[in-house]
């Protein structure tokens, strides 16, 4: 039977997370003190006491989901009986820890790009005015429908596709107000905005794409793997170093087919899924993509310490 590991995204992230691992595993705490020399500040204080405010900034949630799936990951990979994945995935932001499981980048160089990832897109935030919102409910031929709608000549576009009738749009700030309005009457059971700090996933975020196409351009990324790393942009594994730094860049202003990526793992043979890192999201999302399939959700030093006791 096949395995896969999953890794969350940017949202993840909590007050509090990995202090439980930092306290009783000596792997976790080393991993922390390192990721705080590389990112220059402390990294783990912000995610054991926050502020929430400061934890949920997209500059400091996304190195911090990083780090604490990364501690998961080097913890169950050093237990004497260590599950190994035939295939890893990660949604958005996941995708790098997905890269860094693979063995395809190693943590020093996969967090600063992750670092610089969320500066840039912060930045480019900071000079449009996008937002997101989740409608819940409706397929892709009726979110295109809303979207027209609700453009009114603005930006708007589908860019998650996380399960069924799960769709997330991103554009203007007015023209998701306006979806989210308009829902109701296309026949969606909600609509929910989203707390981010931009219009992620769209032409909006250009500019970081442009900066983190410089910093992948001298980032050393390995051709290939016994692992393979399926792409959140089109559902295909990666090929080679090239194809990963393209996807990378591609995924911060084209659409997530998650969806698409676990319809097609489990196409494949794919039995045993594994959530690690952070919160229950993916976890959840599987339950809608295929219910009665099996996943493990690996969030913290119970869970992991739970599972470690299984496979000894």
């Amino acid at each position: 039977m096949k395995t896969a590991f999953l890794f969350p995204g940017q949202g993840a992230q909590f007050v509090g997370m990995g202090t439980d691992l930092v306290e009783r595993f000596p792997q976790a705490k080393e991993l922390f003190a390192r990721a705080n020399a590389i990112v220059g500040y402390d990294l783990g204080q912000l995610c054991f006491d926050g502020p929430a405010d400061k934890l949920n900034a997209t500059t400091i949630s996304q190195p911090a989901i990083f780090v604490v799936s990364a501690a998961l990951l080097n913890i169950l990979n050093a237990s004497p009986n260590p599950v190994r994945p035939d295939i890893t995935a990660g949604l958005s932001l996941g995708e790098y820890t997905a890269l860094y499981a693979a063995g395809l980048i190693g943590f020093e160089e996969a967090l600063r790009l992750v670092q610089k990832r969320g500066t840039a897109m912060q930045a480019a935030a900071d000079d449009s005015d996008g937002s997101m919102v989740s409608i819940l409910g409706l397929d892709e031929v009726q979110v295109i429908s809303l979207c027209e709608e609700a453009s009114q000549g603005e930006l708007l576009v589908a860019v998650n596709f996380n399960c069924p009738k799960q769709i997330v749009l991103s554009g203007a700030t007015g023209a998701c107000r306006r979806a989210a309005e308009l829902a109701e009457k296309h026949g969606a059971m909600k609509a929910i905005p989203l707390s981010v700090a931009g219009a992620f996933h769209s032409e909006l975020m250009n500019p970081a794409a442009e900066e983190l196409k410089k910093a992948l351009a001298d980032c050393p990324i390995k051709d290939s793997a016994e692992i393979k790393v399926i792409a959140n942009i089109n559902g295909e594994y990666y090929k080679d170093a090239n194809a990963i730094r393209n996807g990378l860049v591609k995924q911060l202003i084209q659409p997530i087919l998650w969806q698409k990526c676990m319809e097609k793992l489990l196409a494949e043979g794919v039995k045993n899924f594994y959530e690690i890192g952070p919160g229950r999201v993916l976890t959840g999302l599987m339950k809608r993509i295929h219910r009665r399939t099996k996943i493990t959700n690996i969030s913290t030093a119970e869970s992991l310490q739970k599972f470690l006791d299984s496979i000894e």
